[in-house]
């Protein structure tokens, strides 16, 4: 008589070594808490833009409107925002590209000719220049571009803003260049490559995204930038974008909404560069910043 064997059921695979995965309950109730409060200023100006200046005083700040106006954006751009979007343009990508170039060219220098005391020294410079606030050289920062006769034009900010982006730059790009495998520079110099060739063939494609956390990074502060523009310009010609959106502060009052409508103009550049080079940012920012 045939027997039929009972066949136990399969037991179900858990993770490695027996241990039953635990949820963290406390540490993702702490980052919806945080991302709450971080995202409320934005909420904030979101709908503040979307109200008239004599609703804004009457309502409640964190209620959106019963009716949304578009006139605060319309007021806006009739303001020549457009030109001071220009500005700041031209501000950022010629203080950028040069700040990104050298900061580059500094790090593999000083990376590859470690033995060399005036590298060395001249990175004991840069590291020197993280110390140095901006508020405290003002100053002088301004005698110097009036004896330069650069007073009120938009070389005046950005020669200035390259300089302060270069410590920074050089110390993530320093970082990156020397976890690239020394094997690779020897092989390169095995082939017969000059050492400007090994630097645009080899070292520029690997370190591509530390460039992009400094482009983005410093991007972003010379963007931003109130002081050297509040300092170094005085025509409304030559005004970037935050310090154009003081016109709209009267003798009497301030236009908040149009204030709101102006800063969310203004940030539309930043996000669309955050979402282009997301990837790239956070892992420059893991292995330049977590050194």
């Amino acid at each position: 008589m045939a027997t039929i064997e009972a066949q136990a059921p399969a037991k179900r695979k858990g993770p490695p070594g027996g241990k039953v995965a635990k949820y963290n309950w406390l540490g993702g109730s702490l980052s919806w808490i945080w991302l709450i409060i971080a995202m409320l200023p934005v909420y904030w100006i979101i709908i503040t833009s979307v109200k008239t200046q004599s609703n804004y005083f009457v309502t409640n700040a964190l209620l959106p409107p019963k009716s949304w106006t578009f006139d605060n954006y319309k007021l806006v751009l009739e303001n020549h925002v457009i030109h001071y979007f220009l500005n700041s343009v031209m501000v950022t990508a010629g203080a950028i590209i040069p700040a990104v170039a050298i900061s580059f060219m500094a790090a593999y220098a000083i990376v590859r000719g470690i033995d060399n005391r005036f590298l060395r020294f001249t990175n004991s410079l840069f590291l020197m220049g993280l110390a140095i606030p901006l508020q405290a050289v003002i100053i002088p920062v301004y005698l110097m571009i009036i004896k330069l006769h650069l007073y009120d034009s938009l070389a005046a900010i950005a020669l200035p803003s390259i300089a302060f982006a270069i410590p920074l730059s050089v110390l993530v790009l320093t970082n990156f260049i020397r976890d690239v495998p020394k094997e690779l520079f020897e092989s390169m110099r095995m082939d017969g490559a000059s050492e400007l060739g090994t630097m645009v063939r080899l070292a520029l494609p690997l370190t591509r995204p530390a460039l992009v956390t400094v482009t983005i990074y410093n991007g972003l502060g010379i963007w931003n930038g109130f002081l050297l523009p509040l300092v170094l310009t005085q025509s409304d010609n030559e005004r970037t974008i935050p310090l154009a959106l003081v016109s709209f502060q009267g003798q009497f009052g301030v236009n908040v909404p149009a204030i709101a409508a102006g800063v969310m103009l203004t940030t539309l550049p930043i996000i669309i560069l955050y979402a282009i080079g997301r990837r790239q940012l956070l892992s420059g920012l893991t292995a330049g910043f977590g050194k």
